[in-house]
């Protein structure tokens, strides 16, 4: 346990921030997932619909700082090559 008041507030501070990233990284995996079971139901329309909101919510996680530039532009390629190579 931290004596100090700095550290106990890092604490604090620490324990906030890690439920406001849990969240957004929730649901950018829950989109994502949303958009692979349009695919798999081969529902192009609905796919390309969850397809913007996953990449709106990729976005908003990763200006939040809870991925980085390159692991949001790989799930954004991956998931738009899944909804093109549909037919």
């Amino acid at each position: 346990m931290p004596n100090l008041k700095n550290a106990k507030k890092r604490v604090l501070v620490n324990v906030k921030k890690e439920k406001v990233n849990n969240e957004y990284e929730a649901s950018m995996k829950t989109a994502i997932k949303n958009v692979e079971r349009e695919v798999a139901s081969k529902d192009k329309e609905k796919a390309n619909e969850k397809l913007k909101v996953a990449i709106k919510t990729i976005d908003k996680a990763t200006k939040k700082g809870v991925t980085t530039k390159n692991t949001s532009a790989r799930c954004k390629a991956r998931l738009t090559k899944k909804v093109n190579s549909m037919e």
